[in-house]
C-alpha cells in the first residue's frame, strides 16, 4: 500500500486554510441570514404600508364653496364696475384679448369674455367665447364670438368664496393625469427626473449626472432623488428636514415598492396631486392644480409657458423660490428651468426667447385660496347644511358647495353697511352694529348676507343671530291679512287713526299713540300703512284679530308667537334672516320660497349629489292680488310716505317698495325694501341695546340706499292681474276730472259704486293738495304734519270698531 508522504509545514498550512476559509464564509452567511431576517420582515412591512397608504391616498381634500355662476342674458340688468366685480371675484383677467379660458377683454361697451366651463348642479356649462354690449345700464346684446350667433343666455364659472378645511390645513385639488398639460408633465421630468420613464424607483445614473452638474456649476441645480423617491418621501414619510441614513433608507425602499406594485402612469399622477408648492399662513398648498391657482390664479389648462417653468422650478423649494417674496431668486430658477426645455426641445428657440423676456405672471394675492371672507355668509351655509353634513363630515371631504352669493351684491352691501356706520357715528351715539340679509326675488336665493361691521371678521352673525324688535316692518302683514277680507278692506277704505285703547285682561289696558304724538282723523288704508300710523294699524289689526296675524307668520316663516295685541305694532324680536323670509312673500309676488344659501353639492369627482333649489309654491290667486295691493301701498310709502328719502338719492327709477320700522327709543332702525330683482332687509343697531337716535329712514334705510345706488336691479313692477283701477272720492268711483280724485287700484269686482263728480272733496283727501306738496308723517320722524278734518264715515266701507 502505497503511503501519501506530507510534507510537515505544508501539512499545517494545509489544515488551516480550509478552517479561515470555513469560518470566514459561516460568518458571511450568518451576517446575510440575520440582515435577510431584519430585512423581509422589514421589506413586507413597508409594503403593507405602500399598499395601505398609497394604494387609496386618501387625502383631506379641503371642501370648496363657490358663489352662484352669472347668468347673462340680453336685458340684463348689468353696469360695466358690477361685471368686472364679478370677473374679477372669479379670477378673470383682463389680458387684452379674451380668447384663453379665465380671461376677458374689454372695448368700451362692448365685452369680450372666455369662460373655463363647470359643473353647474343641473349641468355640465362647457367653456365657451362670448360677446357681449353693455347699454343704459343693461344687456344690450349677447352673441357666441366665434359663430357671431345671438345666445338666450350664458353661464360663467363662479368665485370661490370659502375653503373649509379638515385637521389637515392643506389645499389641494385632485386632478387626473390627462387633465394635466403634456408640457407641464414632461418639463418636470426634464427638470427632477429626466430617467424616470425607464428607472425602477432609484436612479443610479441620474445620480451620477446630478454629481457632475452640481460641481460645473459649484452649487446645487439637480436633485439626485427620483420622482418616485420625492413622492415617498413627502407622501409616506412625511416633509422632514432631516437628513438621515435611516430616513434615506426608508424612502429608496418604499420607492422600490412603490415602482414594483405600480405604474408609472399611476405614480406621476399621484406625484402631481401630492407635491409641496408652497404656504398660506397654515395652509399648504399641495398638488399642481393648487399651486397654479395660488401663483397664478388660473387653472392648470391656461398656464403659458414661463407659468409652467415657474410652477416646475418651484418644486425644488417652495420658500426659497417664492417669487411673491423672493422674485430675483424665482426668476433666475425659472429661466434654468427653461433652458432645460429648450434643451430638451419642449420648446423651440423662438419660444425660448420669448419666454426669457416675460414676467413672472403671478399674481399679487393668491386669489381664490385666499383666507374665508364672508364668514357670515359661510355661517349661513354651514347651518343649512348641518342637516345633512355634520362639521366634521363637511371640513375636509373634498366636496364642492355651489352657493346663490352673489359676488358683486356682497360687495356692494358690505361697501354700504361700512360707509353708513361711518358716517353715522358721532361722540353721542354709542357704536353702531348692523344685520343684512339680500335675496333674490324669483327663486329665494340669499345672495349677500352682513353680520357685523367688520365684515371679514368672524363671530356674532347678526343677520341670523340677533333677534331685536321689529316694530313697524311687521305692519304690511297687518294689512295683507286685511285685504283679503275683500267685503270690508280696499286701500281706498276710510280707517281712524283717533286715540284707542285696548283691554289686555287683568284690568291692563294698551294705549298705543303715533310717534308723532299726534292722531291725524279718518285716513285711507293705503296712508296708513304709506304714513305708518300705530293707531289706525291697530284698529285694523284688531278687526283682522291678532291670532290671524300669527298663524299668517307661522305660514310664511314658521314662526311662532303670541297672539298678543302688541304683535300688530312689531312687539316680536326677529332676526334680519326671519324678517326677509317674511318679506320673501311679497317681494315674490305671493309665492312660497325658502330662502337658501345652498344651491346644491358635488361630490370629490364632481358629480351632483344634493340639490336644495327646491321649486317656489306658486302664488295662490288671492294672495298674488293681496300682495300686489300691498306692494302697491309701500310704493307709494317710499315715492311720497316713511321712505321718500330714496326718491331723493335718485332710486325712484327702480319703483321700489319699502317699510321702515323703529323700536322703542330709536334702539333699532330697520328697513325692508325691494325692487324687481333683489330684496334687502337691514338692521341697524347697538349691541348693548342702547338709544342709538336713528329711525329707520335715518338709519337702516341710508344702508339700502348705499347698496342699491350701485347695484344694478331692474324696476319693480306691479302686475294689473286681478286688479282695476278707478278714481275715487271720499267713499265712490268718481270722474278723473273731478278735482282731488284719485286713482287707486281695487280687487277686480270690489270697486266702490260710481258716482258723478258732484262737489269738491274735502281737502282731507290724500293724494290732493297734501300729495302734492309730498306731505306725510315718517314714523320716524317726530316732524308735526297738518290736521285734516274728518269726512263722515260710510257705512258701507266703514270697519267695525
Amino acid at each position: 500500500m502505497a503511503r501519501i508522504e506530507y510534507d510537515e509545514d505544508d501539512s499545517d498550512d494545509d489544515r488551516e486554510a480550509p478552517d479561515w476559509r470555513r469560518r470566514l464564509f459561516t460568518w458571511t452567511l450568518a451576517a446575510v441570514g440575520l440582515g435577510l431576517g431584519f430585512l423581509i420582515p422589514y421589506s413586507l412591512y413597508l409594503n403593507h404600508q405602500v399598499g395601505q397608504r398609497f394604494g387609496q391616498f386618501q387625502w383631506q381634500i379641503p371642501t370648496r364653496v363657490f358663489a352662484r355662476p352669472l347668468q347673462l342674458h340680453s336685458g340684463l340688468a348689468m353696469d360695466a364696475q358690477t361685471l368686472k366685480t364679478e370677473l374679477d371675484a372669479a379670477s378673470y383677467r383682463d389680458d387684452g384679448a379674451g380668447v384663453r379660458p379665465g380671461t376677458y377683454a374689454r372695448d368700451g361697451r362692448r365685452w369680450l369674455i372666455a369662460s373655463r366651463g363647470f359643473q353647474d348642479v343641473d349641468r355640465a356649462i362647457p367653456a365657451s367665447r362670448i360677446e357681449l354690449v353693455l347699454s343704459g345700464g343693461r344687456v344690450a346684446s349677447l352673441r357666441d364670438a366665434a359663430r357671431k350667433q345671438a345666445l338666450k343666455s350664458v353661464r360663467l364659472d363662479p368665485a370661490r368664496i370659502a375653503t373649509l378645511y379638515g385637521q389637515q390645513q392643506e389645499e389641494r385639488r385632485l386632478v387626473r393625469i390627462a387633465e394635466v398639460p403634456q408640457l407641464l408633465t414632461d418639463t418636470l421630468q426634464a427638470v427632477e427626473d429626466r430617467d424616470f420613464a425607464h428607472h425602477n424607483g432609484i436612479d443610479l445614473g441620474g445620480m451620477a449626472r446630478a454629481l457632475f452638474v452640481n460641481v460645473r456649476a459649484g452649487e446645487t441645480r439637480q436633485g439626485a432623488s427620483t420622482l418616485t423617491q420625492q413622492l415617498a418621501r413627502s407622501g409616506l414619510l412625511g416633509i422632514g428636514r432631516e437628513q438621515t441614513l435611516t430616513r434615506k433608507f426608508n424612502e429608496i425602499l418604499y420607492a422600490l415598492l412603490i415602482e414594483a406594485r405600480y405604474d408609472k402612469a399611476v405614480i406621476l399622477e399621484a406625484y402631481l396631486n401630492q407635491v409641496y408648492l408652497g404656504q398660506r399662513g397654515a395652509q399648504a398648498i399641495h398638488g399642481v392644480a393648487a399651486g397654479s391657482e395660488f401663483w397664478f390664479g388660473r387653472d392648470l389648462r391656461d398656464l403659458s409657458t414661463e407659468q409652467v417653468a415657474l410652477l416646475v422650478g418651484i418644486v425644488k423649494g417652495p420658500s426659497a423660490y417664492d417669487p411673491r417674496r423672493n422674485p430675483e431668486s424665482a426668476l433666475a430658477r425659472r429661466n434654468f428651468v427653461l433652458g432645460q426645455m429648450q434643451e430638451t426641445e419642449l420648446i423651440d428657440q423662438a419660444e425660448y426667447q420669448r419666454a426669457l423676456k416675460s414676467p413672472l405672471g403671478i399674481t399679487h394675492s393668491p386669489g381664490s385660496i385666499a383666507a374665508n371672507r364672508f364668514p357670515a355668509y359661510v355661517d349661513l351655509v354651514r347651518r343649512q347644511l348641518a342637516r345633512d353634513y355634520p362639521a366634521d363630515a363637511l371640513q375636509g371631504a373634498g366636496l364642492s358647495v355651489l352657493t346663490g352669493m352673489s359676488p358683486s351684491a356682497q360687495a356692494y352691501a358690505e361697501g354700504a353697511v361700512t360707509r353708513t356706520l361711518k358716517s353715522l357715528e358721532g361722540k353721542r351715539r354709542p357704536a353702531l352694529q348692523a344685520g343684512l340679509v339680500m335675496t333674490d326675488v324669483h327663486d329665494g336665493e340669499v345672495v349677500a348676507v352682513v353680520g357685523s361691521r367688520d365684515v371679514a371678521q368672524p363671530g356674532f352673525n347678526r343677520a341670523i343671530e340677533a333677534k331685536r324688535p321689529v316694530g313697524s316692518l311687521l305692519k304690511p302683514f297687518v294689512y295683507l291679512r286685511a285685504l283679503a277680507l275683500l267685503d270690508q278692506y280696499s286701500l281706498a277704505t276710510w280707517v281712524d287713526d283717533s286715540p284707542v285703547t285696548i283691554s289686555l285682561g287683568n284690568g291692563k289696558r294698551w294705549t298705543p299713540g303715533n310717534s308723532d304724538g299726534r292722531s291725524h282723523g279718518s285716513v285711507r288704508l293705503i296712508d296708513a300703512l304709506a304714513q305708518s300710523y300705530n293707531q289706525a294699524t291697530v284698529r285694523v289689526g284688531m278687526a283682522v284679530d291678532p291670532a290671524v296675524i300669527a298663524d299668517l307668520m307661522h305660514t310664511l316663516a314658521s314662526i311662532e308667537v303670541k297672539p298678543n295685541p302688541s304683535l300688530i305694532l312689531g312687539a316680536i324680536d326677529l332676526s334680519p334672516y326671519a324678517m326677509a323670509q317674511l318679506y320673501q312673500f311679497l317681494a315674490s309676488g305671493g309665492e312660497l320660497q325658502s330662502l337658501h344659501a345652498v344651491r346644491g353639492v358635488l361630490d370629490r369627482d364632481g358629480k351632483p349629489v344634493k340639490r336644495y333649489d327646491k321649486a317656489p309654491v306658486p302664488a295662490q290667486e288671492g294672495d298674488s292680488i293681496a300682495v300686489r295691493l300691498i306692494t302697491i301701498a309701500l310704493q307709494q310709502a317710499v315715492s311720497s310716505g316713511t321712505g321718500r328719502q330714496l326718491v331723493n338719492d335718485g332710486l325712484g327709477r327702480l319703483r321700489p317698495a319699502g317699510k321702515t320700522g323703529t323700536s322703542n327709543d330709536s334702539r333699532d332702525s330697520w328697513f325692508a325694501g325691494w325692487t324687481g330683482d333683489h330684496l334687502a332687509v337691514v338692521w341697524v343697531g347697538n349691541d348693548q341695546n342702547e338709544s342709538t337716535g336713528l329711525y329707520g329712514a335715518t338709519g337702516a334705510m341710508r344702508v339700502w340706499s348705499g347698496i342699491f345706488s350701485r347695484l344694478p336691479s331692474a324696476p319693480l313692477k306691479v302686475s294689473g292681474k286681478g286688479l282695476e283701477w278707478q278714481w275715487v272720492a271720499q267713499s265712490y268711483s268718481t270722474d278723473a276730472e273731478c278735482p282731488g280724485a284719485r286713482r287707486l287700484p281695487f280687487v277686480a269686482g270690489y270697486a266702490p259704486a260710481y258716482q258723478p263728480c258732484v262737489a269738491a272733496p274735502p281737502p282731507e283727501e290724500q293724494g290732493g293738495w297734501r300729495e302734492w306738496f309730498g306731505w306725510g308723517r315718517d314714523d320716524d320722524s317726530t316732524t308735526p304734519q297738518p290736521q285734516a278734518p274728518q269726512p263722515p264715515p260710510d257705512p258701507a266701507t266703514e270697519p267695525q270698531r
